[in-house]
């Protein structure tokens, strides 16, 4: 924004988005540089874990790695893996895929069920004992760039802006924090990260970013039904034909457990309505059995990367580098990306602090790049990088046959009979015409297993101030009723998971208008992403605003 004075605050370091990646780039530079260097975290949300969600069964290679007596410092990570199972669905039974045909890398023993929320609130502490300041609450809303398109910092901590975009009578103008080295861990699709994406082509050789919609809920349930450590994954029901995806139930401590769906992105159909889809998931005997007699307690939503290794982007810039899911580092077939994050995290500090003890800043990081491609994380992403094209391309069961022998010969031959496949084309442009689908008739939520979305909401503890302008921008105001309504049934309607996309009409169905309910937003991003006019753009509101997500 032009004509605002600002104060600046230097740093060594600046560091935007206090998850794994981010945490854990700011605890190896002071584990290296201590108190000669300078450090800050600014995280969106609340708090720390606040915007924090995940599956989240934890390999804990990424931790090992970064604090190595993390069990003896008290890290929340206490419910091992003691059973874990493969369900492929149909509507009213199950059938167990055996884990011996399983590839080992799909294996969860050894692995922890955790809160990724309250694992990041620990990493936070652990971050701020070792000096770094931690600043939540404090949304980073613009690039700071130098003429030649270094990053030079962010600005962060706006506030009071009126719904026109004026400054109201409490404005904050925020302030810019620059960094010799700025490293962006903002999450899947963050809205800083589009923008150094976009202006330095970071994507050019690389394929489409692929994209899921995960949907999770914990619950309290009766005692005789928990069973601490047990890990299961489905598939099939009730998606069939019409998307890819699957679902999860982990077995927490104090009688809870995690439940959560994911749906992938690439789904044609537009008539398709994940979050209903999630609610009649738990609708299987497999899963409403767990459930009987309990309670949800919180809910949730994100988008999840599934590019994999070949959707990776450059991973650095001139003045900075992308970390952990701002690059798109889960493994879809192991459903994790946590220990990558980390791993990123860590490799990055240990990057930049090489280039500030040779007196470089504000430069490429060379060093990061090489270490993410050719070390733990691309060993992890490499072998499994043709098992979402597969899926895309035929389906659940010819994906699984096609992904399962490539993900054998790799880990036992080391080698691929189908070298690398391609992800053909972004998840906005897989959507089909509406009049070539037939519309989903879903069940109503009957309220004990299953809820309407404005009522799961409300479990994810929202809040948004809301005379602050809208912070999903519509390139085309006129797009949503005069071209996706009439081409796609206005697919916003439906994809979003929390409601915040509606059609309004007259009483006799006349006069559509397109109406945004931003306060719902609980900041999932898949309106920038699956939108097949690609006309929403997903820009951070002020800080603490959004989810505030507990043990999550």
């Amino acid at each position: 924004m032009t004509g605002i004075e600002r104060e600046t605050m230097e740093y060594d370091v600046v560091i935007v988005g206090a998850g794994p990646a981010g945490l854990s780039a700011a605890i190896r530079l002071k584990q290296l540089g201590g108190d000669d260097l300078s450090v800050v975290v600014l995280e969106k949300g609340s708090e720390v874990g606040a915007h924090i969600l995940s599956g989240a069964v934890l390999d804990t290679s990424g931790l090992d790695a970064l604090i190595p007596d993390w069990k003896e410092k008290g890290a929340p990570v206490d419910v091992p893996v003691t059973s874990d199972k493969f369900l492929m669905l149909g509507q009213a039974g199950a059938l167990r895929i055996p884990n011996f045909l399983l590839p080992p890398l799909m294996n969860n023993h050894g692995a922890y069920v955790v809160s990724m929320g309250n694992v990041c609130r620990w990493m936070a502490e652990q971050a701020e004992a070792l000096g770094v300041e931690v600043f939540p609450g404090m949304a980073a809303s613009e690039v700071v760039w130098d003429e030649d398109g270094t990053v030079r910092g962010v600005v962060a901590g706006e506030f009071g802006r009126n719904p026109d975009g004026s400054r109201g009578p409490s404005y904050e103008p925020g302030m810019e924090l620059h960094g010799k080295y700025v490293l962006i861990a903002e999450g899947v699709r963050g809205s800083l990260a589009k923008q150094i994406i976009a202006r330095h082509k970071l994507d050019a050789n690389s394929d489409p970013q692929k994209f899921g919609l995960g949907m999770k809920e914990l619950w309290e349930i009766a005692p005789e039904n928990h069973k601490p450590g047990t890990v299961v994954h489905t598939m099939g029901w009730p998606l069939g034909g019409n998307a890819g995806g699957g679902g999860f139930l982990y077995h927490l401590n104090d009688n809870q457990v995690y439940v959560g769906f994911v749906v992938h992105l690439n789904y044609e159909n537009p008539h398709l309505f994940p979050y209903m889809e999630f609610q009649r998931f738990k609708h299987h005997p497999s899963i409403a059995e767990v459930l009987k007699g309990g309670k949800r307690v919180a809910y949730g939503a994100r988008a999840i990367s599934e590019g994999g290794w070949q959707s990776l982007p450059k991973l650095t810039f001139p003045g900075g580098a992308l970390l952990g899911c701002s690059a798109g580092m889960v493994n879809v077939p192991r459903i994790k990306g946590n220990h990558n994050a980390m791993l990123s995290g860590k490799a990055a500090a240990e990057a930049v602090y090489s280039a500030l003890t040779a007196g470089r800043a504000s430069d490429e990081l060379p060093a990061y790049e090489f270490k993410v491609r050719e070390g733990a994380i691309g060993d992890d992403l490499r072998p499994v990088r043709n098992v979402k094209p597969f899926w895309s391309s035929f389906g659940l069961f010819g994906g699984l046959l096609l992904g399962g022998l490539d993900m054998q010969l790799q880990n036992r031959l080391k080698l691929s009979l189908f070298g690398t496949m391609k992800h053909r084309g972004t998840d906005a442009q897989a959507t089909g015409h509406a009049e070539r689908f037939a519309p989903i008739e879903y069940p109503k939520p009957d309220g004990v297993l299953s809820f309407d979305r404005l009522t799961n909401v409300a479990f994810s503890f929202t809040n948004h101030e809301e005379s602050q302008p809208c912070h999903l921008r519509l390139a085309d105001k006129l797009a949503p009723t005069g071209w996706t309504l009439k081409k796609y049934a206005e697919p916003a309607q439906r994809y979003c998971p929390a409601g915040v996309y509606e059609v309004l009409r007259d009483d006799d169905g006349s006069n559509p208008r397109f109406q945004i309910n931003f306060q719902n937003c609980v900041h999932c991003k898949t309106c920038d992403i699956k939108d097949p006019a690609e006309n929403i753009t997903w820009t951070t509101p002020q800080g603490g605003d959004g989810p505030n997500y507990p043990n999550m």
